[in-house]
């Protein structure tokens, strides 16, 4: 216990680890919205999960008063926009798991650089860039996959009300049967907007808060189309099946440039993992040597500049390979 105390990096551990469980007990011990959700819940078992559902489950996530979201609202500049970007997901993460889930990330980071016998001054900001941009990079990749396996089924879905269309029936009708047939996370967002619909909601602002939530172009260019073609009229069977074409050779043409730039994506992450190979080599080898950089305030420097220009240097290559169509 007196070493405890005596040495200030455990303290600072000690006291980081506390405040972290202490947020995770507030956020799960947050009972706000639980009667919403077990009339949501009855309303599904039920086989109602429909509009009323839909606009319950709106209305619990717009009414977010737990206390670590409500600290997320009042800190963060622009939370609409963090939101938004946890609803991409497609996943239930509320703006309090999101604030925890920053709060101990940072505080693992600091933890192990006290642990690696850095110095406190060097811990913080490191707690704090690790904390804010792990997750924000962790949910950025989530929705990516989301929105990647939208746009790869998007198509079919646009050659289902193609055919619906032809066959007679109104585009309502078959955004309903889209939402049926075809597969999350398009069946899922056209299911909402077919609700929203019901629920009175002009088409183009349904299918505009659906573009919105995917922030995908391949649904963006649906909502221009639908928009236009209203106003001028014409074949809209024609012109969703021309869309459809542009949509499938747009995917083409990116499967192309992935094929094409592969080579260079596979040099920048053998020029990235080359550092870490050779320090575990030379760990291996001749560990006094390469300790020097974890015990010396000078091997401290050459680390903290190492890992500065070795990711300005992924970033660079990262944007080179990457190509918006």
């Amino acid at each position: 216990m007196n070493r405890l105390f005596a040495d200030p990096m455990l303290v600072v551990l000690a006291l980081g680890i506390g405040v972290a469980l202490l947020c995770l007990l507030l956020a799960f011990s947050d009972d706000s919205g639980k009667k919403q959700a077990k009339r949501v819940d009855r309303l599904k078992s039920r086989g109602q999960g429909g509009p009323i559902a839909k606009a319950l489950q709106l209305r619990r996530d717009a009414g977010d008063k737990g206390r670590i979201s409500q600290l997320v609202l009042r800190y963060v500049p622009r939370p609409e926009l963090l939101r938004e970007r946890l609803h991409r997901t497609g996943r239930s993460i509320s703006l309090g798991a999101y604030g925890v889930g920053c709060l101990v990330v940072g505080v693992i980071a600091a933890g192990v650089v006290l642990v690696m016998g850095f110095s406190l001054l060097l811990a913080l900001p490191t707690a704090l860039l690790v904390g804010l941009w792990l997750p924000h990079l962790f949910i950025g990749l989530l929705a990516q996959r989301r929105a990647n396996r939208f746009a790869k089924q998007f198509p079919e879905a646009i050659a289902l009300m193609v055919r619906g269309l032809k066959s007679g029936l109104p585009i309502t009708e078959t955004f309903q049967i889209v939402g049926n047939e075809v597969l999350d996370p398009v069946g899922g967002e056209f299911r909402q907007v077919s609700d929203q619909i019901r629920l009175g909601h002009p088409p183009e602002q349904a299918l505009w808060d659906a573009a919105k939530r995917v922030g995908t172009p391949e649904l963006k260019f649906l909502v221009v189309t639908l928009s236009i073609q209203r106003e001028t009229g014409g074949n809209l069977a024609e012109t969703l099946e021309n869309l459809d074409n542009i949509l499938r050779r747009r995917r083409q043409m990116k499967l192309k440039v992935k094929a094409m730039s592969s080579e260079a994506r596979a040099s920048a992450m053998i020029i990235g993992a080359l550092p870490f190979i050779m320090m575990g080599v030379l760990t291996v080898v001749n560990s006094a040597y390469i300790a020097l950089l974890f015990t010396t305030d000078r091997g401290h420097h050459m680390l903290m500049a190492a890992a500065a220009s070795l990711s300005l240097g992924v970033a660079v290559m990262t944007k080179m390979v990457k190509f918006d169509i």
